[in-house]
């Protein structure tokens, strides 16, 4: 990944996303499209679309989500704590003992999540708490103190930094999913430098944590002919991964191709034609009920959009500390972009019965 590349992930990874308070990252995000888009826009909820206008007849849709998860401020204490509530599927496993930001109307506002000392708790009551019964202190004195400075509904997110790990892996809060809207960004950016015919929407939707709410207007908005989602799915090449749950996915071996449920069967096909074609290696998984992410939308928006959804190898999802391969991540991009600029070679998407 060249550094142009990498000072955009950084950028959006740096940026808070929650659900529901996207705007900041859609900004980043809109900034580096607009450079090579023929058109950017947004609608009211803050969906953002950028457009490479092709001369053919083909519309594709390459998406991702720009929402991350987090917490909120659900009230205030007496004594000035803040207590929690969740934004999207946060986990209460790793909140205690973490850096936080409360962004509050008049700009961020540091805080830990509280943890009482291990010499102060009792081992046979060990569990982890709900994170309703967790809270944030920011230094106040009280309640009228912490008032001052942050009010109910204000989103949270973790304070952490971006982390290189060995080799091409590098560790954040957040790829989930700003990977995505990297990848959608950048496989609009490859479709144009390939002159591709189809015209091509890259979107990064809003609220998928909690509901694929962002997609549902976007599918309906621009209604394409194929749509590819992008999102991240679980690595198991970790020790305590679970052999039962996921199938066999590894940092390293590339973008992978989904198969079942949302995931239109020509689609596949085709895009696994691409990645041949491109010399890209994938991997496979089994979606048997359901992909769990914007693709299940979209293919049901209107009448029905032949749809996939490509998912970049994640470890430690919805943790602080999540980890991809960055060559995996661009080769998302490529294939994306592969696939857009071919589109018409494997149209029309239709199922023969």
């Amino acid at each position: 990944m060249d550094d142009d590349r990498r000072a955009f992930l950084d950028d959006l990874l740096a940026t808070a996303t929650p659900s529901g308070f996207e705007t900041a990252g859609q900004r980043v995000w809109l900034d580096y499209v607009e450079t090579f888009a023929d058109e950017v826009r947004t609608d009211d909820y803050g969906n953002a679309i950028a457009v490479y206008e092709g001369d053919g007849d083909l519309d594709v849709l390459l998406g991702g989500h720009g929402d991350e998860i987090g917490l909120m401020v659900r009230d205030v204490t007496d004594d000035g704590h803040l207590k929690l509530t969740r934004v999207g599927g946060a986990d209460r496993t790793v909140t205690r003992g973490q850096y936080v930001t409360v962004h509050g109307r008049d700009g961020p506002v540091p805080g830990v999540v509280g943890q009482v000392a291990i010499h102060l708790r009792d081992p046979a009551d060990d569990d982890h708490s709900d994170i309703t019964e967790m809270h944030v202190d920011i230094g106040a004195a009280d309640e009228e103190e912490a008032r001052d400075l942050v009010e109910v509904g204000d989103p949270i997110t973790f304070d952490t930094e971006v982390q290189d790990l060995a080799g091409s892996l590098v560790a954040a809060r957040g790829m989930d999913n700003r990977t995505g809207i990297w990848a959608a960004a950048e496989g609009l950016r490859r479709a144009a430098e390939r002159d591709a015919s189809a015209t091509v929407y890259a979107v990064s939707t809003v609220q998928e944590e909690v509901g694929r709410q962002g997609a549902k207007m976007v599918g309906f908005d621009l209604h394409p002919d194929v749509a590819l989602a992008t999102d991240v799915t679980h690595a198991t090449d970790t020790p305590e991964a679970p052999s039962t749950k996921g199938s066999s996915v590894e940092l390293g071996s590339g973008p992978v191709v989904g198969r079942g449920s949302s995931n239109h069967p020509v689609v596949v096909e085709a895009v696994r034609a691409v990645a041949r074609g491109e010399d890209i290696g994938v991997q496979l998984s089994a979606d048997g009920i359901t992909t769990g992410t914007d693709a299940d939308v979209f293919y049901t928006s209107r009448s029905g959009v032949p749809t996939l959804n490509i998912s970049l190898p994640n470890r430690y999802m919805h943790t602080p500390v999540e980890v991809i391969d960055t060559d995996d991540l661009d080769e998302v991009a490529e294939l994306m972009g592969a696939f857009a600029a071919r589109a018409d070679e494997f149209a029309p998407f239709h199922v023969e019965v």
